[in-house]
């Protein structure tokens, strides 16, 4: 009689467990926020950065441009979209069309990206992030957005993937009017210099995706030694001029890169390297129209010229 009590009594605690591992695994698998609901920050923090050089996750993306569709799962209901769209070899012809023509590069909690979608109606806004967290909760709060507002927030999106390696499979070339880089990772160490999102090789490849004239790139952070690493490397990219301290305070993204992003926020309200923020704008050159950003076989290796020092 009572091993016949033991075992009832282990069968009832076995089935307890079960039943508390069945109710654990159910609570992990419901999602923190429900769709349509704005997010809480706290539920998707994640380190401050990683090694894009060694991110070693696979990440989808097109073999060419022109094979991905935009308005499938970033602007189901972008302005541009028309009712009565006619059909272009099996692919909508307005939705081939629509194409993000500004980036916010590594957008963290989506402030700017979120910011520059009323900033620029006319514009399709994309924040590029690497982190799976931090890129849910931004794409969780614009749906919410999208809720709240109607009408609202519909040409803005994020997508998540390693900007340093991907950009020319989404973007064809001459399709960006604006990049972004807003407080990057400073990776001081000499050794981790080219993890840095600013470099010689990534500077032609933006220089490639921008439109000549109207490109603009965007470069801020609170490091005052990240900000000469920028300036330089940028001063001598032959396809890229430095914009006037009158021309920046004209443009108003300039501001909102200031004041919207979180990383500025914080800088205001923290200031780990000081209160100071350092910024940098510069517009992409059309190298068919000549002058100081053109390159010839005469002034290639001249000192002085696209960042040929004296020796």
């Amino acid at each position: 009689m009572p091993k016949s009590k033991g075992k009832k009594r282990a069968d009832n605690e076995s089935g307890l467990a079960a039943s508390k591992q069945e109710a654990t695994s159910s609570a992990e698998a419901a999602p923190i926020t429900a769709e349509g609901e704005m997010p809480q920050k706290k539920f998707y923090r994640s380190r401050a950065h990683c090694n894009p050089l060694s991110f070693n996750e696979a990440f989808d993306y097109p073999t060419r441009p022109d094979l991905f569709d935009w308005t499938e799962e970033h602007y189901p209901e972008h302005p541009s979209l028309a009712q009565d769209n006619k059909e272009m070899s099996g692919v909508n012809a307005q939705s081939a069309a629509i194409r993000p023509d500004v980036l916010d590069v590594g957008c963290g909690f989506g402030g700017l990206t979120m910011a520059l979608s009323p900033a620029l109606p006319n514009n399709t806004i994309l924040g590029l992030e690497i982190r799976a967290k931090v890129t849910e909760y931004v794409r969780l709060r614009i749906v919410a957005h999208r809720k709240e507002n109607p009408g609202q927030y519909q040409n803005c999106s994020v997508m998540r993937t390693n900007a340093m390696k991907y950009l020319p499979n989404f973007f064809p070339k001459a399709s960006l009017e604006k990049l972004f880089f807003c407080f990057p990772d400073p990776h001081f160490k000499r050794k981790n210099h080219p993890r840095r999102i600013v470099s010689e090789r990534l500077l032609s490849e933006y220089a490639f995706l921008l439109k000549p004239e109207v490109g603009r790139l965007y470069c801020i952070t609170d490091v005052k030694d990240l900000h000469d690493w920028h300036v330089e490397k940028c001063d001598a990219h032959p396809l890229f001029e430095r914009l006037t301290e009158e021309e920046m305070e004209a443009d108003p993204c300039v501001t909102l890169m200031k004041t919207e992003t979180e990383e500025g926020k914080k800088v205001k309200r923290e200031g780990r390297f000081g209160h100071d923020m350092y910024y940098q704008v510069y517009k992409r050159v059309d190298e068919t129209k000549g002058g100081s950003g053109s390159t010839s076989a005469t002034n290639f290796f001249c000192e002085g010229e696209f960042g040929v020092e004296v020796q």
